[in-house]
């Protein structure tokens, strides 16, 4: 057994309707730490680039998430041992503990950098005063002091609050510049790309999108923080893999209504404005819902846009720092023994502190134009998108294998299929975000 010696308690299984809804959090929790910055950006782009087209490449996305870190959590929940899913991993081979460790590391500076740069272009651009580094100091400051204490009844009612906000900006301000229902529909449900009468950029492009968005989706390194939330709730058995799926069923539900709401916008906005999509920045969705919906629409979508970013950044900065303190005690304590609590090992703080203040050089004044949120958010989601395959490859072996989730729990055929499909796809887009990364630094 290598659970934390002081891990929470064994939480009861609800029993009603309203016992479910009660129990509710983790899959919020996760959900709005991956609905950040990068789905603002390259959602509205897709939107912007394609119309209503491509919509159910965003929902086959999040569907394969979502069958993705339900294997997760059915080893976090049922595999034979009680360990966690990067114990699982360690026994695979002990590079992993390694790799996960400087991961965290390397990714709690990236994707903390470009989400502190967005907060304070927003804050910014919203109020029309203060410098960037002032409010990346104020915003990360109290980041630090949430995850310092990270209670989860407080942090679920944070994000619950956040969430609120979300639904109103993002669906509200959709619904306010007037969606066409038809072509939602349509771009939902057809699973087409656009024809090739819409130019042989278009339509190449677009296969290219849904190829890359479902790989990079399906295996990003923060699904890898789901089980810490459900071992702080105190779901650790497998009696609690019907409330899990539930919790986890409805924040997809959640992050899919958001996801289209933004693409939605950036169809109505971006693409029938014909707005150049080469070089988009933060403010320009706000800024022509501004001359659409008045100043109203754009407070309301810019407040929507700060909620995503700040419950991302905390929820990565927490996250990592889980993920890094076990992985740092697996690596330096072997596969067998028992690990101490995450959030109280000195690394858990190390990196919380690395993640939310180092990022804070990119808002310094002096600092190259070039490091932008638009810009900062692709190269951390390029970078995302390279750690996918030795992730993705891992989590099928231990969940595919008896050896390590035992015979009862180990995948059926068609899990085995969609692990396979997420995996070759997460090859291909790992080659292709390396080659583009290598061409950008050469050309």
């Amino acid at each position: 057994m290598s659970t934390p010696d002081n891990s929470p308690q064994k939480s009861e299984v609800p029993g009603t309707f309203l016992g479910y809804l009660k129990s509710f959090g983790p899959g919020i929790i996760v959900v709005l730490t991956w609905l950040g910055a990068g789905d603002v950006v390259e959602t509205s782009v897709a939107g912007g680039k394609y119309g209503y087209a491509l919509m159910w490449v965003m929902v086959v996305a999040i569907g394969m998430r979502f069958l993705f870190v339900s294997l997760i959590a059915k080893y976090q929940l049922c595999n034979q041992r009680g360990e966690g899913v990067l114990d699982g991993l360690a026994r695979i081979h002990p590079v992993y503990p390694l790799f996960l460790f400087l991961a965290s590391i390397v990714m709690g500076h990236v994707s903390c950098a470009y989400m502190t740069v967005g907060i304070a272009e927003v804050c910014v651009n919203l109020t029309g005063g203060g410098q960037k580094w002032m409010w990346a100091v104020l915003w990360n400051g109290i980041g630090l002091a949430i995850i310092f204490r990270p209670v989860l009844g407080n942090i679920e009612s944070l994000f619950k609050v956040l969430l609120v906000v979300l639904s109103i900006s993002f669906v509200g301000t959709a619904l306010w510049v007037g969606p066409d229902p038809a072509g939602i529909l349509q771009g939902t449900f057809a699973f087409k790309l656009p024809p090739a009468s819409a130019g042989p950029d278009q339509s190449d492009g677009a296969l290219l999108v849904a190829i890359g968005l479902i790989g990079a989706v399906g295996g990003s390194l923060m699904n890898l923080v789901y089980p810490y939330f459900l071992q702080d709730k105190g779901w650790n058995s497998p009696a609690h893999r019907k409330v899990q799926t539930y919790d986890f069923l409805l924040a997809i539900l959640v992050m899919i209504v958001l996801n289209l709401s933004i693409w939605t916008l950036g169809a109505e906005v971006l693409h029938l404005k014909g707005q150049d999509l080469n070089d988009i920045k933060l403010d320009d969705l706000p800024q022509l819902l501004t001359g659409l919906l008045g100043s109203g629409g754009h407070v309301v979508f810019y407040v929507g846009i700060f909620a995503a970013i700040y419950s991302s950044l905390v929820g990565h900065a927490l996250g990592l720092g889980y993920l890094g303190s076990h992985a740092y005690q697996r690596l330096t304590k072997g596969a067998d023994a028992k690990t101490g609590d995450y959030r109280s090992h000195a690394w858990y703080r190390r990196i919380a502190v690395w993640c939310l203040v180092s990022p804070i050089i990119w808002t310094i004044p002096g600092v190259p134009e070039e490091a932008s949120f638009v810009y900062m958010t692709l190269v951390a989601n390029s970078a995302q998108v390279m750690l996918v395959p030795p992730i993705a490859g891992g989590l099928w072996w231990i969940t595919a294998n008896s050896d390590y989730i035992g015979e009862q729990y180990r995948n059926r055929w068609w899990e085995n299929l969609v692990m396979a499909v997420l995996f070759a796809v997460a090859i291909w887009a790992a080659v292709g975000s390396l080659s583009s990364v290598y061409q950008a630094v050469v050309g």
